[in-house]
């Protein structure tokens, strides 16, 4: 295996076509005599439908079909949990699915010849609705005698999960210093720039074939197939360009509701495609957003330093329904704890139904909340020890064989200590007689006062907790005497991270040809094995592993004169269990990457407006294939904590979101994004990872939040435990503005 292209800033394979404009994203997609598809939706937040009446909606000339939850095979569907109909309504085969949850949830479906008779179509169907009582905050929600979103979650619990370790009564006796606080993270919207959309048709070989976008074709493939009761060959997903996804993609929006429109035109003689596009709002309201978290805690430390206990609460608010709630929550409940090493925890997390916009995968699934309660923490110990922070986390951090709550140590690997002093060093923190501190070089300027805050986190790459973990790669030499063209593929989704080039560049690497010699056949269930999803820092990861296996026994047998070469290979990584239900012990992941964030920020005392001027971020990203990538990713993910941090503030009341375009749901602009970042790519290698690589989609992200309130705290002297830190906020802490104005 020769090294000419592993470690080098390869351009990307796509990048010709995405800036003339030339990739086509599933919207861009038009058949022949195609029809469009409008989606009625609910917007009601809990309520049954008693009926639906679609005859004047049939009798708009142009419409073509009609359809609610009578026509859907198998009315529920559901990523980890099948809770949720396709079309809320009467005459369903699921009992309980003539309820609407949430203003999101789909009611009928509208097909006609183009978009415009489709929507003035859906504004004729008559429903009649029977309201149930409102559960839209946790408090209703858990509160005594709540009314139930799911029969089967007694006190709107969707899950639960624990820790127990060691003695904590005992470990807050040995505390000489304890803080206990409470936090609140916020719902935040991905605005993915390519709202859902999707084409779908039956095809020449009776299959239902849906482009669209997602983040798992083999996924969608089977939600697709339990809810029309059709066998895995007859349904075939093909993902095209991706605008976007972040999570957001990774449970279903068009994806079955668009097969089902194909098959049952199809069945009535008509065998037209099918195509709908949604609009902003429809995506604003249609899809999950990330979980906002309510987390008490309370943390102990000796006067030297050492921490000796942690207890915390954490509560989540799922929504409607479960989505991934249950492995978000179990990310979240390992790492409350953060990367450092605590002797005595506990920690009862859970998950509850409310009647808003289900939550579900964002970047970082989970950390990113937990990371903030535990950064604050460790930030306010700090101050109260009267230590600097780098200092205190360096006496914490966790070591190799030294193990996390859940009862067993982290892979081999672990490199916080080295991020968090190479991103403070960057910083301006140095070291002075054995002890660390803090930058000196802010200077205030009347009513703009500065601050500066360091963070560090760290996250899982892979699925998690016993989750079969495995992914499928093919390659094919073809040629006579010499190699003439190598074929891959690959269902992974690239989603603009540049995961497609990255698969181009190991096989090239592997089999030691030019880029421009391999082929590239992706995201396309009729041509690949599965691949697992686009999520969870994973796909560099699990495919490079795949892809290095399928390219070495592909060469292997061209080497021996076999012509064409093929091979495949599926990529098992070690194996993860899941969470005593009691202790919490469990060997959680097989892989982690580690990152630091220090962020130095302006605060105008006058306005309340916090700007962020400087962002270090520090990631060890095992080895970074394609370094221009690796930043690409870093600076994604440090513009989009950024609005997480000071902008972004999702709305709901009564269930209805108030915040239902990009008018109302402020996203950073270039005026709002950092004025300077400096990416830090360490590489410390993976022990098991493809070359030596570690993911990083999300690693930035993670401990960004609880690294701008550090500074904010540092400029003007206010602990803030929720965000985002609008003007408003500021001021109120300041005591310029009264709470609530």
């Amino acid at each position: 295996m020769t090294d000419k292209l592993i470690g080098k800033s390869i351009k990307r394979i796509d990048v010709k076509d995405k800036v003339t404009g030339q990739a086509k994203y599933p919207g861009d997609f038009s058949r022949p005599n195609q029809a469009y598809m409008k989606v009625v939706f609910a917007e009601k937040s809990h309520a049954i439908v008693k009926s639906i009446d679609v005859s004047k909606a049939e009798a708009v000339e142009g419409v073509l079909m009609v359809l609610t939850a009578k026509d859907v095979p198998h009315n529920v569907y559901g990523l980890m949990k099948a809770d949720q109909p396709v079309l809320c309504g009467p005459g369903s085969d699921v009992d309980g699915t003539d309820r609407v949850r949430f203003i999101g949830d789909q009611v009928a479906l509208v097909i006609a010849e183009n978009e415009e008779i489709a929507k003035r179509a859906a504004g004729l169907i008559e429903i009649e609705f029977e309201d149930l009582p409102l559960v839209t905050t946790l408090d209703q929600a858990m509160e005594k005698g709540a009314f139930l979103l799911h029969d089967d979650c007694p006190a709107n619990e969707m899950c639960h999960f624990k820790i127990r370790y060691g003695e904590l009564e005992k470990g807050f006796e040995a505390a000489d210093v304890i803080i206990e606080g409470d936090y609140y993270t916020p719902t935040q919207e991905h605005v993915f720039l390519q709202p859902e959309a999707g084409l779908a048709y039956v095809d020449e070989n009776e299959r239902v074939t849906v482009i669209v976008a997602g983040q798992w074709t083999h996924e969608d493939q089977e939600q697709i197939a339990h809810s029309l009761n059709l066998p895995l060959e007859k349904v075939r997903v093909i993902y095209p360009a991706i605008g976007g996804a972040f999570g957001g993609r990774e449970d279903m929006s068009v994806q079955i509701v668009l097969a089902l429109a194909a098959v049952k035109l199809h069945e009535a003689g008509i065998k037209r495609p099918v195509k709908t596009v949604w609009s902003r709002r429809e995506s604003l309201i249609g899809h999950h957003k990330r979980h906002p978290y309510k987390i008490h805690t309370k943390w102990g430390a000796t006067k030297a330093g050492k921490l000796t206990a942690m207890e915390a609460e954490i509560i989540a608010d799922s929504g409607a329904y479960m989505y991934t709630s249950n492995k978000v929550l179990a990310n979240a409940t390992l790492m409350i704890s953060g990367p450092y090493f605590i002797p005595n925890v506990k920690v009862d997390a859970k998950a509850v139904a409310t009647n808003t916009v289900p939550n579900g995968a964002f970047r970082g699934f989970g950390g990113p909340q937990a990371c903030f309660a535990a950064e604050m923490q460790m930030s306010k110990l700090a101050e109260a020890l009267d230590m600097d922070p780098v200092e205190f986390r360096l006496l914490n951090t966790i070591k190799e064989g030294q193990e996390l709550p859940v009862r067993s140590a982290p892979p081999k690997g672990i490199s916080i200590d080295h991020v968090i002093q190479t991103c403070a060093e960057a910083a301006g923190w140095r070291q002075e007689n054995g002890k660390w501190v803090h930058p000196d070089h802010l200077k205030d300027d009347g009513e703009i006062v500065h601050g500066i805050g360091i963070s560090a986190g760290y996250k899982n790459v892979g699925f998690s907790y016993g989750a079969p973990e495995n992914c499928w790669a093919g390659v094919e030499i073809v040629g006579t005497d010499e190699i003439e063209e190598v074929i891959l593929k690959h269902a992974g989704a690239d989603v603009g991270q540049g995961a497609h080039s990255v698969f181009v560049q190991l096989a090239a690497e592997v089999i030691g040809v030019p880029i421009e010699k391999v082929r590239l056949i992706a995201s396309d269930t009729a041509e690949t094995g599965n691949s697992g999803s686009a999520s969870a820092s994973r796909m560099t990861f699990m495919a490079g592993n795949a892809i290095i296996g399928a390219a070495e026994a592909a060469l292997a047998k061209w080497k021996s004169e076999e012509r064409p070469a093929k091979a495949s290979f599926v990529y098992r990584p070690p194996a993860t269990t899941p969470m005593d239900p009691e202790t919490g012990a469990c060997m959680p992941n097989f892989s982690y990457g580690y990152a630091a964030d220090a962020i130095e920020v302006s605060v105008n005392t006058k306005t309340g407006k916090v700007l962020i001027n400087k962002v270090i971020c520090s990631d060890d990203v095992g080895r970074a294939l394609n370094p221009q990538q690796v930043k690409g990713q870093i600076e994604g993910a440090i513009v989009q904590a950024a609005g997480y941090s000071l902008l972004e503030d999702f709305i709901q009341k009564d269930g209805k979101v108030l915040t239902d375009s990009l008018a109302t749901y402020l996203i950073p602009t270039i005026m709002d994004i950092p004025d300077k970042t400096e990416s830090i790519i360490i590489e410390d290698i993976d022990p098991i990872g493809p070359m030596g690589a570690r993911g990083v989609g999300e690693m930035p992200y993670m401990p960004f939040a609880p690294a701008v309130l550090a500074a904010v705290h540092d400029a003007i002297g206010v602990w803030y435990n929720r965000f985002p830190l609008t003007e408003e906020r500021i001021l109120e802490g300041l005591g310029v503005l009264k709470k609530g104005r």
